[in-house]
């Protein structure tokens, strides 16, 4: 069976997975985060160096660095990972509605990533190697369009599709977001066995509970989620998530996020000037 290592980040409230063949060595690191403080526009790699430098002393080979979908809440440390690890970026082949969503939000520039900025992308059902075991994807769109979960052994990392069960689930606002598909693609989760253990891809702390917390099973996500245990049907589902997602304000990170994160974690290339530059584009996204 896969080991498994969690590293949770304050700043943004993500997880992020280090998973490794206890035989082979062989490792993937899902959901990584590039430290980014807006006020100074400060770029650091602090957490994901966390992980690199626990890596390194269990004596493991990165194979792999996949990213559940392109989040808006923090920046993907997949590329500096690759560059420090010469592993492979994955992500669900859903990334190009993504890409073709996002990339005119950003102005229109001649650099525009494709999705060859990721190196594996997977559909539905397909898998990669880990060692003596393997990871396969579950397409889990509804939060976004291209959200994924990855299946290792015993393992669903959810990334923002399942929250923690008292805290519910993802957001569907977004553009290419969909409350009814979030509703199926749940289901398609809670229909693994009941000892699936799932890890979520954030935490972040209810009225009553004081302790942050990150996994959970198919069994007491089916019993006790507040949004989705069994019993609700998919139209009270929508109404909730709806009704629920017009209370939201956008995350603090959504621009920087998604434009570096649909370049695989890259920064755009230097201007003329070598200085680097992120864009935000007034009064263009809105909540979404």
């Amino acid at each position: 069976m896969a080991e498994l290592k969690a590293f949770f980040d304050d700043a943004t409230n993500t997880v992020t997975y280090l998973v490794w063949d206890p035989d082979t060595r062989d490792a993937a690191i899902i959901d990584p985060v590039l430290d980014f403080d807006p006020a100074p526009a400060r770029l650091t790699s602090q957490s994901a160096d966390t992980v690199l430098t626990f890596a390194r002393g269990q004596g493991l080979t990165i194979n792999w660095i996949l990213d559940t979908h392109a989040h808006a809440d923090h920046l993907s440390a997949a590329d500096y990972l690759r560059r420090e690890t010469g592993g492979k970026i994955v992500i669900g082949a859903g990334i190009t509605q993504i890409q073709k969503t996002f990339l005119p939000v950003f102005g229109p520039v001649d650099d525009h990533p494709d999705d060859k900025v990721f190196d594996v992308l997977l559909s539905d059902g397909e898998s990669i190697p880990l060692g003596n075991t393997k990871i396969t994807v579950m397409h889990t769109p509804g939060h976004t369009a291209a959200c994924v979960t990855y299946l290792v052994d015993d393992m669903a990392f959810v990334g923002d599709t399942l929250f923690m069960p008292d805290y519910g689930t993802a957001r569907t606002d977004f553009p290419g977001g969909d409350a009814h598909a979030l509703y199926r693609s749940i289901r398609k989760i809670l229909a693994l066995p009941p000892e699936t253990r799932i890890l979520v891809g954030h935490d972040y702390l209810p009225e009553g509970r004081t302790k942050i917390a990150w996994e959970t099973t198919v069994a007491e996500q089916r019993a006790k989620n507040i949004h989705m245990h069994d019993g609700v049907s998919e139209d009270e589902f929508v109404r909730m998530r709806q009704a629920r997602d017009k209370t939201l304000a956008a995350p603090r990170l959504i621009l920087p996020s998604l434009q570096v994160n649909i370049r695989a974690g890259a920064l755009p290339p230097a201007e003329s000037d070598g200085q680097v530059y992120l864009r935000m584009p007034v009064n263009r996204l809105g909540k979404g």
